[in-house]
């Protein structure tokens, strides 16, 4: 648990068990002797015990039987065999909430460390992206449909050399640990490929090669490769995966026609194409978390029409455009699917990387 969640606890955890413990020595007070509500005061420690502290719930499990202990005198049982019943159940289950209170912290600190080692384990599968890299401006986000998870099955990578520049975008098929995994094998298979072939067809079938033997019969992965040489071509190859999205610098967004290759794992063979594209001239990659996104009617939110939004806004911020815009279209803004984006511009010169790493 953390500090913020500890503060929460103390604020809001000692109201319950602080009520109890008033409506028992309410009906304490104005009952007769016949009644004894000396145990229902050991409730108290219990409800703390899942709330509070071992500190806290101990101080409870005190007052608890201190506030017995007065019921009994209070009946007149004190000094009498029947006192020391409720007396001694009030101590026990005082001292059985401290205990559950000390093992409820420590699995919380147990839990609390294992999440830290997962999202540090799940955030060192998706690489830092430079703003600037060679001749083109770049910028990254990830979002995980799931509550308890960073990153899922998508996935985007980029890799230089002296002369290009390249960049994947890809979606795994499944959801889990499983396909966090594959997804680690992808990035691994893509930079392989990527130090060693020049021509991102080839690229695309060595990684369906490497891929093939860590996936099963009804897993493969669809993805999208993007090589830029120098400032004015930009080279595609399609594995069954949703087409880039070209937003003009002066005026038109159109998806990029490209082969429909077959994904990873499925394919052998794999057609490159190579287009021009103009300084200032964007290419949106993504997965289908941002193609299969559909409002309460089932329609799909159109990408054609993320034209005009992804070229007015700046750039370090047209992604964030692009999340509120499917975050207005999704019902109730909870994203069904994970979603991966990468977004390239023509930054009109030649260069090293440079800029901040983005998260």
């Amino acid at each position: 648990m953390g500090l913020a969640s500890r503060l929460r606890g103390l604020r809001v955890g000692p109201v319950a068990p602080l009520a109890w413990l008033v409506v028992v020595l309410a009906l304490d007070l104005v009952t007769g002797p016949a009644f004894v509500p000396a145990v229902l005061y050991a409730i108290a420690p219990l409800i703390s015990s899942v709330l509070l502290r071992p500190l806290v719930t101990a101080g409870f499990a005190g007052v608890a039987f201190l506030l017995a202990t007065g019921s009994v005198v209070k009946a007149g049982d004190w000094g009498t065999a029947e006192a020391w019943v409720p007396m001694l159940d009030a101590a026990l289950v005082g001292g059985v909430a401290v205990l559950l209170a000390v093992v409820r912290e420590r699995r919380e600190g147990q839990l609390a460390r294992m999440v830290r080692i997962a999202e540090v384990a799940q955030r060192a599968i998706l690489p830092l992206v430079p703003r600037r890299i060679g001749p083109v401006t770049a910028s990254v986000r990830y979002v995980s449909a799931a509550e308890d998870a960073l990153v899922g099955g998508d996935l985007y990578d980029w890799f230089q050399s002296d002369r290009r520049v390249c960049f994947i975008v890809a979606d795994v098929r499944g959801k889990g640990i499983g396909a966090v995994e594959q997804a680690a094998r992808v990035i691994r298979a893509f930079r392989q490929s990527a130090a060693s072939l020049t021509d991102p067809a080839k690229m695309a079938a060595a990684m369906s090669r490497y891929l093939k033997p860590f996936l099963d019969d009804e897993e493969f992965v669809t993805a999208v490769v993007m090589q830029v040489v120098g400032r004015g071509r930009v080279t595609f190859v399609s594995c069954g995966h949703p087409p880039p999205l070209l937003v003009m610098s002066q005026d038109g967004a159109d998806l990029v026609d490209l082969p429909a290759g077959l994904p990873l794992r499925l394919g052998e063979t794999y057609m490159a194409v190579t287009l021009p594209w103009a300084p200032g001239d964007r290419f949106l990659l993504y997965t289908d978390g941002l193609s299969e996104a559909r409002n309460a009617k089932n329609e799909f939110l159109g990408l054609e029409q993320l034209g005009d939004l992804v070229r007015k806004a700046p750039f370090s911020g047209a992604l964030d455009e692009v999340l509120r815009a499917v975050r207005r279209h999704v019902p109730g803004g909870h994203f069904a699917d994970d979603l991966a984006m990468v977004l390239v511009e023509n930054a009109g010169q030649a260069g090293g990387t440079s800029g901040r790493p983005l998260p």
